[in-house]
């Protein structure tokens, strides 16, 4: 009978092998990983008092986070060739 491991660290210790799933518990960190991650910049509180000022403000959060890169831009709209 033999075992095959899907997580397994190699000899020497050198490289860790995760083919199953890494479950990180709460309160652990993980040292050593380059951080690509752009925090976006900061929205106020709100004090939207119409509709119309509540979509403005709403609007710019997206436009934020499509700055920062953590929401996908918007589509460019298909123009008419003919």
């Amino acid at each position: 009978m033999s075992y095959n491991a899907k997580n397994y660290t190699e000899q020497g210790g050198d490289v860790t092998h995760i083919g199953g799933t890494l479950i990180i518990e709460e309160g652990a960190t993980v040292e050593g990983l380059p951080s690509s991650f752009t925090p976006a910049e900061n929205q106020a509180d709100s004090e939207a008092e119409t509709v119309d000022a509540l979509k403005e403000e709403f609007n710019g959060l997206l436009a934020k986070l499509k700055t920062a890169g953590l929401m996908e831009a918007d589509a460019e709209p298909e123009t008419d060739a003919t």
